[in-house]
């Protein structure tokens, strides 16, 4: 689960920062978003790990938990249901105002989904889930991240300490570790410095 931890909390840390950009005078609220590597990577990232989920986790899950756990499941559905529309909502605003409330929508959406799955589905997939399952849904996940993983792996670990980065770097072929040293960590870097 180490790895859903981590793009949780890399979720969390865009959210932070695009509240801050919101406080940001700009002559239209969409057009710092917009040019925001934040909100560009942040909604890709956001919008595969859901649809990943929604298509490969809770099936598996609905196939093997109890029939009392349905509604957990229900749940996350659900709440997956109202991040798009807070994300629209975000991309549409028309004032600094309306985009400063609909990020704070969002924020408090997204945040309270991402403590409720950590809290209680997070728990139920290590409980029930095969390992063949959780596979597919990982091998989804880095399906739709696809060539992207370049700005996806810098961008996941951006925030997280040196041990952690570590220890997720030393479980990846050498390959990838290298690029990631040599070629996407310089490169994000260079991408978020941009005004």
């Amino acid at each position: 689960m180490t790895m859903m931890y981590v793009l949780h909390d890399a979720l969390r840390r865009e959210l932070d920062r695009i509240a801050r950009l919101t406080e940001t005078p700009a002559d239209h609220p969409g057009t710092l978003l917009k040019a925001s590597v934040t909100w560009e990577l942040f909604t890709a990232y956001l919008h595969i790990h859901h649809t990943s989920e929604d298509d490969a986790l809770w099936p598996a899950l609905r196939e093997v938990v109890p029939e009392t756990d349905l509604a957990l499941l229900d749940a996350m559905e659900a709440e997956h249901a109202v991040i798009d529309p807070a994300l629209a909502a975000v991309e549409s605003s028309a004032t600094p105002e309306a985009l400063a409330e609909h990020v704070a929508v969002l924020r408090d959406r997204l945040t309270a989904h991402l403590t409720h799955e950590e809290r209680q589905t997070l728990p139920l997939i290590a409980a029930t889930v095969s390992p063949e399952a959780w596979a597919r849904f990982g091998e989804l996940h880095r399906q739709r991240v696809g060539a992207d993983t370049r700005r996806y792996l810098p961008w996941m670990l951006d925030s997280a300490d040196e041990e952690l980065t570590a220890r997720i770097l030393g479980s990846l072929p050498g390959p990838i570790t290298t690029a990631y040293r040599d070629d996407w960590l310089p490169g994000y870097l260079a991408a978020r410095a941009k005004p």
